[in-house]
């Protein structure tokens, strides 16, 4: 999710370690809730799991209540790109659903998001693994750029070249959706961009934490959202990929608060070796 923007909030170091704890709580129920995905699952299903993983380790839900958002995570099916509302849809084999969820831990919020193939992948369309695949790099790509990066907005450049350079059909980034600054609010300031532009945005600095999430899309651009305001789906009916980390930028270095790992199995393929914020 991505709204209104303010000025950007500064983190101390106490205060991403406790977004760590929180990121940790999240990573755990995506875990969970990721593992339940199966034909006949309807969602309504998987954020029941989602909120007694959240409850089971003290955490509150970010998304319950958000601007009147209904559940506790955003299960979004097929040409759903993004802000999905769980219930009655019993997921089929072959699916494509992304899974976008958020913890509040002594007030400091994560935020992360998945996509997943329900049933077995390899019997999935290839189109399908290549548009979640390419989607996730990209973040990942995004993410390794923070760590020598000296502005926001060359985190979306280092997306759109990955994006951009991989072969076979394009596949299209959209523009309407941005990642955003996280801490004591789940959307802050300043917008990250996940394409290629002439505003460079602000500088990166310690105390930064941001999110990062590409959306794309197999087909054309345009989306629309349904009459539940929320929903917001691809007018031609392409299906979309979603992946979301937050990331804390500190003096050491950079930080993915909603890894377990902080990111080391995923940046070491860049060269970046994350910093603890221990």
């Amino acid at each position: 999710m991505a709204f209104g923007q303010q000025r950007i909030e500064y983190k101390t170091l106490d205060q991403m370690r406790i977004m760590r704890r929180s990121g940790l709580i999240l990573d755990a129920a995506l875990n969970t809730t990721v593992a339940a995905v199966a034909p006949g699952v309807t969602t309504a299903q998987l954020d029941a799991i989602f909120a007694a993983e959240l409850q089971k380790a003290g955490a509150k839900s970010n998304f319950l209540g958000y601007h009147g958002f209904p559940a506790t995570i955003c299960t979004s099916v097929n040409e759903e790109v993004v802000h999905g509302i769980p219930g009655p849809r019993v997921l089929e084999a072959g699916d494509l659903i992304s899974i976008d969820g958020g913890a509040i831990v002594e007030g400091w919020h994560s935020d992360s998001a998945r996509t997943v193939i329900v049933g077995n992948p390899d019997a999935a369309d290839p189109a399908d693994r290549r548009l979640s695949d390419i989607t996730e790099e990209s973040m990942w790509r995004g993410i390794a750029a923070m760590a020598t990066a000296k502005y926001v907005g060359d985190i979306g450049d280092a997306i759109d070249e990955y994006v951009t350079s991989q072969p076979g059909p394009e596949l299209g980034i959209l523009e309407d959706y941005v990642g955003h600054g996280i801490g004591s609010a789940m959307h802050m300031a300043p917008d990250v961009l996940n394409y290629a532009s002439k505003h460079r945005g602000p500088k990166l600095k310690p105390g930064m934490c941001l999110a990062l999430e590409p959306m794309l899309v197999r087909g054309g651009l345009d989306t629309r959202t349904l009459d539940d305001d929320w929903t917001v789906v691809t007018e031609d009916k392409s299906r979309a990929a979603h992946w979301e980390h937050s990331v804390a930028v500190h003096s050491k270095g950079i930080w993915v608060l909603t890894a377990a790992d902080g990111g080391a199995s995923r940046l070491e393929p860049w060269g970046v070796t994350p910093a603890p914020l221990d």
